[in-house]
Order: structure tokens, then C-alpha cells, then sequence
């Protein structure tokens, strides 16, 4: 193959997963003038259109979707020869990993530069957000969900349960006392939590199990935030063990009372077999495993 037709593929396989030309130009290196005429130049030759045009980006047609199956093997093919042609030298490349913004902000972050050093030639992206990017599109090699995927060319495996409390700061509780019954969270005091109508997962919807009709009265997408708004001494928020329990800023409120969640490991079918997705996915399963009492607290 010749190395323009090779390029003409890349953009393809760019603009399918991006969405947009602008993205898959970022993702590529190159202008979205570019990415665009690699894409007419690679319809031109096949004699086919593979995207339509809409408001809100590219999307593929059914020669585009055809296409897209072969085209995402020959990738993975690209990569497995690339590490197959340097055993010696490690892991390199990049490799992206998408998580829970609680999750990756406070459990990973301060453990996976340990797995980074161990490979210094690989290029690590960690992207923790409220949201996740998805293996079946190849925006991630690896996502940590907060659900099993039903559908797509994914494998997924359980990684780890997690436990969540009800927490306040002490200040909050000098203020307004302890509640001792999920019932009295109804009235005198504030609750903290998401905003429902930017719930990503069904998952992060705790109020309701904690007590029929509970709701937030200050909100925010951001777990983040939340945990820094309940240790403000702003109110009383369900947050994850493994963010609050750390924190002595926080003391848990009916301590009896909690919740269990898993994560869930998933990964692209055609590239789980690849040595740095091999790697990446044997380190968490081993470091959750190392830190379960960190996950799920004695109760």
C-alpha cells in the first residue's frame, strides 16, 4: 500500500471516531482542511461516500460503517506489528485511559506514576472527567464504567466494588447537629449532590436509595466540587469512601448507612491483546486489588 493511500485510511479512521473534521485533524496533527481532503481523496478512489454531512459533525454511511470494520482491524494490526518489531524497548506509543473524575482524581492519580515509571517510553493519558470516552469508538484504550456496556465490540470484566457514604464536616455538624435517621436528611438540613438533568450514569443517582424524596438543594456536576463544598461546611453529600475517608476535613453521618457501586474494566475487543492495554489492565486489576480496605471500608 502505498504510504498517501495508508494516510487517506488514518483520516478515515480518525474522522469516524472524532465525529467532526476539526477533531480528527487535532487528533492526526494536522488542519481539518487536511483531514478533509484525505477523506475526499480516499472517496474518490474507492468510488464511495462515506460520511454525510449534518449539524453536528460527520456521520458514517453504511459504506462508512462497511469500511469502518476493516479499516479499525488493519489499525490494530498496525499496532500489534509495530510492538511485535521492538520487544526489547518496552512499552511505548500512547495509551489512553478514561475514568470516573472522582476515580481518576483521587484513587489513580496518586498511584499510577508508579506504573508510568516502569514504562518510561509510553505516553500515558489519564482522562478523568464527568463522563466517559468510549473503547468502541477507539477514544480510549481502556475505560473504567460505571456499568457493564450492553452493547458494542468491547470486553468487559467487573474490576471493583466501591462503598459511598453519607459525609458532613465538623464544622457543619457543630452547626446543625448529626443527624441519626435518614429521615431527618428531609428537613433542617442542606444536601449536597448532582445536578439531575446532568446525571451522566443512572449509577451516580444516590439521594432516592439513601431515602424516598430526598434532593439536592446545592449542586454541581463535579464530584469534585461536591466533596469540596461538603467539606466547606455547605451540607451534607454522598461521596466515595476513597475520596472522603482521606480527608480530615469530613466525618461520616449515619455511618451505618452506605452504598455499593462496581466499576466496571472495558476495552476494545481488537486491541485488549495489545502489550500496553495488556499492562495498563493488569496494573489496576492489581492495584484495586491491593486497596480494596481503601475501595470498600470496614464498615
Amino acid at each position: 500500500m502505498h504510504a498517501d493511500d495508508w494516510s487517506d485510511y488514518q483520516a478515515f479512521l480518525a474522522i469516524a471516531r472524532a465525529g467532526q473534521l476539526a477533531r480528527a485533524g487535532a487528533a492526526l496533527g494536522v488542519d481539518a482542511t487536511t483531514a478533509g481532503r484525505r477523506l475526499r481523496r480516499l472517496e474518490a478512489r474507492l468510488g464511495l461516500t462515506l460520511f454525510e454531512q449534518t449539524r453536528e459533525g460527520q456521520v458514517l454511511t453504511e459504506a462508512g460503517e462497511n469500511l469502518l470494520v476493516a479499516v479499525e482491524a488493519m489499525a490494530a494490526a498496525a499496532a500489534g506489528i509495530g510492538e511485535a518489531a521492538h520487544p526489547g524497548e518496552g512499552l511505548s506509543g500512547t495509551l489512553r485511559v478514561s475514568v470516573s473524575e472522582g476515580f481518576g482524581s483521587a484513587f489513580l492519580a496518586p498511584r499510577i506514576g508508579e506504573f508510568a515509571a516502569r514504562h518510561p517510553a509510553l505516553t500515558l493519558d489519564l482522562v478523568a472527567s464527568s463522563g466517559f470516552l468510549s473503547p468502541s469508538r477507539h477514544e480510549a484504550d481502556i475505560a473504567v464504567m460505571l456499568s457493564r456496556p450492553r452493547t458494542g465490540p468491547v470486553v468487559a470484566r467487573k474490576l471493583s466494588d466501591y462503598a459511598l457514604r453519607l459525609y458532613a464536616s465538623r464544622a457543619y455538624i457543630d452547626r446543625h447537629g448529626a443527624p441519626e435517621r435518614e429521615a431527618v436528611l428531609a428537613s433542617g438540613h442542606r444536601l449536597v449532590g448532582y445536578i439531575p438533568d446532568l446525571i451522566y450514569a443512572p449509577e451516580l443517582r444516590y439521594l432516592d436509595e439513601i431515602h424516598p424524596g430526598l434532593a439536592a438543594t446545592l449542586r454541581s456536576p463535579s464530584i469534585v466540587a461536591q466533596q469540596r463544598l461538603v467539606a466547606s461546611g455547605a451540607g451534607i453529600g454522598v461521596l466515595p469512601c476513597f475520596m472522603a475517608e482521606g480527608d480530615a476535613r469530613l466525618m461520616p453521618v449515619i455511618p451505618q448507612r452506605r452504598i455499593l457501586r462496581s466499576f466496571w474494566l472495558v476495552t476494545h475487543k481488537d486491541t485488549r491483546r495489545l502489550a500496553r492495554v495488556r499492562a495498563a489492565m493488569d496494573w489496576l486489576i492489581e492495584t484495586t486489588a491491593n486497596n480494596r480496605a481503601v475501595l470498600v471500608p470496614p464498615v
